[in-house]
């Protein structure tokens, strides 16, 4: 069975979410807003979307902010609940290609049990510091998994299939905020979970509205790559044994 249906982090993007929503709804698939904590204008700007299409939205809230990591895998239960198979994130803010939602979906059909990867095409919005920081985090993901699999680790528009992933986090206390999306994919990939890159069409961001702290969620993202290379090492016997096998 493939049954998939998209889930939106939702924090404080009021004036981006609308047109997102709108796009996501225009493909047909059933939407999960996660209202992560958002202020009062945000909180009813979904409660409004969600009380425009009931058939096709469902709203689920968090009472405090609990980052962006806590929000994905929040939608992800609500999905397995509801008795979807895969879940496509896309950002709330507005910087991801919507009109390839449904490429990402075909790739998703075709091959049900991988990860279906964003990586960006920028426009010339980007910032050239992330782009920096970016090669840095596909070094680190590169060597912690003893591959080049995963082209881009922090792209957040991508299909997840939904047991692999309840799996993981019910095993293991994933980051909850901006390390969450490189994470997931390393530890998915030390599992064996097979990895589909597509190219995408990428914003900096159309509401002006970043999330990004810079002390905290680099020190955040850095413990991660740190945490993740001792991991490495203890699984480098398998992951090189995996290589070799395919070669």
């Amino acid at each position: 069975m493939f049954k998939p249906c998209v889930v939106i982090p939702v924090y404080n993007h009021e004036h981006a979410i609308g047109a997102v929503v709108e796009a996501v709804l225009a493909t047909g698939l059933p939407c999960i807003l996660v209202d992560d904590g958002s202020t009062t204008a945000c909180a009813q700007a979904l409660d409004r979307l969600a009380a425009a299409s009931p058939r096709q939205i469902a709203l689920v809230p968090h009472a405090h902010n609990l980052g962006k990591g806590e929000a994905v895998l929040t939608g992800i239960r609500h999905a397995a609940g509801a008795g979807y198979t895969h879940a496509l994130q896309i950002d709330a803010d507005g910087q991801h290609c919507a009109a390839d939602i449904p490429r990402f979906i075909e790739h998703a059909a075709a091959s049900p049990a991988c990860l279906i990867v964003g990586y960006p095409q920028y426009d010339e919005s980007v910032p050239a510091i992330r782009l920096y920081g970016r090669y840095l985090t596909h070094v680190w993901v590169w060597i912690n998994t003893l591959s080049l699999q995963i082209r881009d680790s922090m792209c957040g528009f991508r299909v997840y299939p939904v047991g692999p992933v309840l799996a993981l986090a019910n095993r293991h206390k994933l980051g909850a905020r901006m390390d969450f999306d490189t994470e997931v994919l390393v530890r998915l990939c030390w599992d064996g979970i097979g990895i589909v890159n597509v190219g995408t069409r990428v914003g900096y961001p159309a509401d002006g509205v970043s999330h990004f702290r810079m002390w905290r969620d680099n020190v955040l993202i850095s413990r991660m790559h740190a945490t993740l290379f001792f991991g490495m090492l203890m699984r480098a016997p398998k992951l090189l044994a995996r290589k070799w096998s395919k070669a």
